[in-house]
């Protein structure tokens, strides 16, 4: 049975980072495509970045230039590096991966105060 489970989010003021950590657990042969998520209070989910199993990342134009993905596959863990975080980054994060069909972890909460 794939679990994800997020971790690393917490309160932080602006201008600070964070670093969330996604880590596949169970029987994965291949991880396709690992992305983040987030959800604010009253809003969709929306995609913050991805990385496919070629090291293709995708991000976001909110966090252009401020975030990184990256994965570390011997360990099927993904990873967001936020800098520079503002209080609009606020959101439950989310991870999803790719494999034989899409998974998603129960997010962890980032808060970012002013």
């Amino acid at each position: 049975q794939v679990q994800l489970v997020e971790s690393g989010g917490g309160l932080v003021q602006t201008g600070g980072s964070l670093r969330l950590s996604c880590a596949v657990s169970g029987t994965v042969f291949g991880i396709y495509v690992m992305a983040w998520y987030r959800q604010a209070p009253g809003k969709q989910r929306d995609l913050v970045a991805s990385i496919n199993s070629n090291g293709y990342r995708n991000y976001a134009d909110s966090v252009k230039g401020r975030c990184t993905i990256s994965r570390d596959n011997a360990k099927n863990t993904a990873y967001l590096q936020m800098n520079s975080l503002k209080p609009e980054d606020t959101a439950v994060y989310y991870c999803k991966a790719r494999i034989d069909r899409e998974y998603w972890g129960h997010g962890t909460q980032v808060t970012v105060s002013s």
